[in-house]
């Protein structure tokens, strides 16, 4: 995925979201920034403000996007609507082009503080953007039996007492529905989902640790909510009642806490919360 950042000079918020960006090591994802002007050297400010977050932009020179770069971006990231605006009109609308959070003002001829705030502001923006997958290209399909080793390989690796290849393949085999998340043709997440009457009961969700943190989790989560809707009255799910993280996405997709099972997990020994969604 070859993704550009775009701002006024390409000498303040554009390289900021450039380099830090580039030092989340995703797979796959060439990144790079311009502007509206070339030659120029980094912002001082946003040079000191990025090395105390330990990222070295020192050596950035400023670039004019072109057609070219255009043609060869899967996506185009701007600093502020009026960016957006000015790429639309001069290269058309057959880009996909979008504005970073809620819009990044312009810190230039401001105080270091300022420059900070912006900073702050660049890097919530990417960090939401990667926790909604949008720089990862993800597949969410349903699991065959060819998944199973793939899927309790997952399970080793995420649980404490993970489900052995036997357990997986008879729990496919009696009805247990399990979908899986491939990246780059690699599988790496799964939902296992038990549907009795009606009812949805998941068995377990889980995200290899490298991918964790880039929306692959919510993927799964919604491309099952989105398949069963139809066919299930609620679907059910426990949660050890220490991950706030997974608690958050539940209640995200409208998982309401509805009890409480005390000592459920085991190594370490744990409550666990039940969490419902209800379609009707």
């Amino acid at each position: 995925m070859n993704i550009i950042f775009v701002c006024t000079g390409n000498t303040c918020r554009s390289p900021m979201a450039e380099y830090y960006l580039k030092s989340k090591n995703l797979n796959n994802i060439n990144v790079s920034s311009r502007g509206f002007s070339s030659g120029e050297p980094a912002n001082p400010n946003s040079i000191a403000v990025m090395q105390e977050i330990n990222i070295d932009i020192s050596n950035h020179i400023s670039n004019i996007i072109t057609s070219d770069d255009i043609n060869s971006a899967d996506a185009i990231i701007c600093m502020t609507e009026s960016h957006k605006q000015l790429l639309i009109s001069t290269f058309g609308t057959n880009f996909k082009i979008l504005v970073l959070g809620n819009g990044i003002p312009d810190p230039f001829g401001c105080d270091i503080d300022t420059y900070r705030k912006c900073r702050d502001e660049i890097l919530i923006g990417i960090d939401n953007l990667i926790s909604n997958g949008f720089f990862t290209d993800i597949n969410i399909a349903p699991a065959t039996l060819s998944d199973v080793t793939a899927i309790a390989n997952i399970e080793k690796e995420c649980f404490s007492t993970p489900w052995s290849d036997n357990a997986i393949n008879e729990s496919i085999c009696s009805g247990t529905s399990f979908y899986v998340a491939q990246v780059d043709n690699e599988i790496v997440g799964y939902m296992g989902i038990s549907k009795i009457a009606g009812e949805g009961y998941v068995t377990n969700i889980a995200v290899l640790s490298p991918y964790r943190h880039r929306g692959i989790g919510k993927k799964i989560l919604e491309y099952v909510i989105e398949s069963s809707k139809n066919e299930l009255e609620f679907i059910s799910l426990e949660v050890r009642v220490s991950n706030k993280t997974a608690i958050s996405l539940y209640e995200h997709f409208g998982f309401e806490i509805v009890g409480l099972r005390k000592r459920f997990y085991t190594h370490p020994q744990e409550d666990a919360l039940i969490m419902t969604k209800n379609f009707i």
